[in-house]
């Protein structure tokens, strides 16, 4: 980088060397929201996980990467894009080694968070070095390559957990980040220049201690029911109650300070709200597939974990495509909607087809082009919103529009997430319970829980409807049932039973898509209605070119 009279400047190579520090951070963030769970068995086994512990896993990771997103962008318009990324980066690498390196529970839900914490930055400051760098009618092209990568990361998480939990340890689940982050660190350090868009400004810590109080229990609430606590229990509806209040209070705050953590004026632009709701409608739906396709295929198809993982490669692979030519496209016609809209339509139409198909007799094929469609659909949503909501905000709050706009869609995926994991969990534990557990004999119910104290059985039972174990119940009958032709009738009938739990899970999987289509619909209306944002005319650029 170089300095002028005017200020710093950036020559061409040194902006592809800030693209690809931030890109490899983002990757890396983006990661470890998904890779921790094919991993999670062996965690829970070697560390002794208590069962009330195991959701945190996530749980501690999303809560902090969500609730500190708008802190970070306030921070980097403050003091500067290269420095937050850098501070977060840091935090993000020595988390990971100290997750790597835990030997208790307690202290690896710490060491999430501080993940989270750090991945907050980088999720906050990604997207707005693309609006710092380049013109709006050339930033798609490059905002593609960042939805492709959050959506690549996103996607291949549990594909990569597999691996590295089966062919080397659990502990390079976390390692691993090391030399990816260092080699981020290195290109932002090197080639990025400040990015500082607000002077003169003190960061509002009281907005963002009640932005926290507003987020936090209300994330900790969705991810804790209805599995830890009902929905109507003390607990839940205890953080329910200090959300809102913190919500209302937080609200009024931020219109009467000058120096808001989340900008509420930005809100008041008609283009950025709609926006705003588009994208909290498709975050809402984004995880569902990444999530329950993979438990589809192990349960239903019988593929084994890191087979369930790779299965979403068609889905990474629709996704970068789509987001790659959906950035193409809206810079060559200079505008947003003509891409959006259709691709929400397809999508709509490929949560369809798998809410109206998916059974229990589908083949992976069949599964793999289903998703290969669902992924070229969705790849357009993840950049676009955001890279339309940073469009409409003055260029000194880009910081501030980029963390609200990957807010907005984390907000949307942990909501949406909790949501249909309770309408899947319903369905599955209501079916469970009426049509597989009255065909079990009493006897052999005894026997899988024999080597249980009275608390334990209970709670076996309660989640038995997610994973039962139809192999232990087979040897119980081997011991129990010595004569053959009684033997073989009781096995007969256990293959019947199986078959009913997969056609069962099949059920449970096409509910969440018929509900992903719904929402899907409200994201829709949501973009229709959104005014055209203005991208400004394509420019051509010098060698060298001043930076904000």
């Amino acid at each position: 980088m170089t300095t002028t009279e005017q200020g710093p400047v950036i020559s061409p190579a040194e902006r592809k060397g800030a693209l690809v520090g931030v890109l490899l951070a983002l990757f890396m963030a983006a990661l470890d929201q998904t890779i921790v769970s094919t991993a999670t068995p062996m965690i829970i086994k070697d560390l002794a996980f208590p069962t009330n512990w195991i959701t945190w896993l996530t749980t501690s990771y999303l809560v902090t990467s969500t609730a500190l997103l708008p802190i970070w962008g306030k921070l980097s318009d403050l003091y500067g894009r290269r420095p937050m990324l850098m501070w977060g980066l840091g935090i993000f690498v020595v988390a990971s080694v100290l997750c790597g390196l835990s030997q208790t529970p307690l202290q690896l839900v710490i060491f999430r968070a501080m993940q989270g914490a750090g991945s907050a930055a980088i999720f906050a400051n990604a997207f707005a070095v693309v609006g710092d760098l380049f013109e709006p009618r050339d930033r798609p092209k490059y905002q593609g390559l960042f939805g492709a990568m959050f959506g690549l990361s996103s996607v291949i998480g549990p594909w990569i957990g597999g691996l590295l939990t089966d062919y080397i340890s659990w502990h390079w689940v976390f390692l691993v980040n090391v030399p990816v982050g260092g080699v981020a660190m290195w290109f932002i350090y090197k080639r990025m220049p400040l990015l500082r868009h607000t002077t003169g400004q003190q960061i509002d810590f009281y907005g963002a201690a009640l932005l926290l109080l507003s987020v936090v229990p209300l994330l900790i609430a969705l991810s804790l029911a209805p599995v830890s606590y009902a929905w109507n229990s003390l607990e839940i509806l205890s953080m329910f109650a200090l959300s809102f209040l913190a919500t209302f209070v937080f609200i009024r705050h931020e219109l009467k300070h000058d120096g808001a953590i989340l900008d509420l004026d930005l809100f008041k632009d008609r283009a950025f709200s709609l926006t705003a709701l588009a994208s909290f409608s498709l975050g809402a739906v984004f995880l569902g597939s990444i999530v329950f396709i993979p438990l589809y295929m192990v349960n239903v198809l019988g593929v084994s974990a890191t087979s369930s993982g790779a299965t979403l490669t068609p889905l990474t692979l629709g996704l970068v495509f789509g987001n790659v030519v959906s950035g193409q496209l809206v810079s060559r016609i200079g505008s947003y909607k003509p891409v959006l809209i259709p691709s929400l339509v397809v999508l709509m139409l490929s949560y369809l087809w798998l809410a109206l198909t998916l059974d229990a007799d589908q083949t992976q094929l069949s599964v793999i082009i289903k998703l290969v469609v669902l992924g070229m659909a969705l790849g357009p949503t993840i950049p676009l919103y955001t890279q339309m909501m940073i469009n409409t905000a003055p260029r000194k709050k880009m910081g501030v529009a980029s963390s609200s706009a990957t807010f907005v869609r984390q907000m949307g995926s942990s909501m949406g997430l909790a949501f249909l994991g309770t309408v899947f969990s319903a369905h599955l534990a209501m079916g469970f319970a009426t049509q597989i557990e009255p065909q079990i004999p009493a006897q052999f119910k005894v026997a899988l829980t024999s080597d249980m104290s009275a608390e334990e059985a209970q709670s076996h039972t309660k989640s038995q409807a997610a994973s039962f174990d139809f192999d232990q119940l087979r040897r119980s009958i081997q011991e129990q049932v010595t004569e053959p032709t009684a033997q073989a009738q009781a096995m007969a009938k256990v293959d019947t039973l199986q078959r009913s739990f997969r056609v069962l899970w099949a059920d449970a999987t096409r509910q969440i898509f018929w509900f992903g289509f719904f929402i899907i619909v409200i994201g829709l209306l949501f973009t229709v209605f959104i005014p055209e944002v203005p991208m400004g005319p394509a420019q051509k650029r010098p060698a060298q070119e001043k930076v904000a």
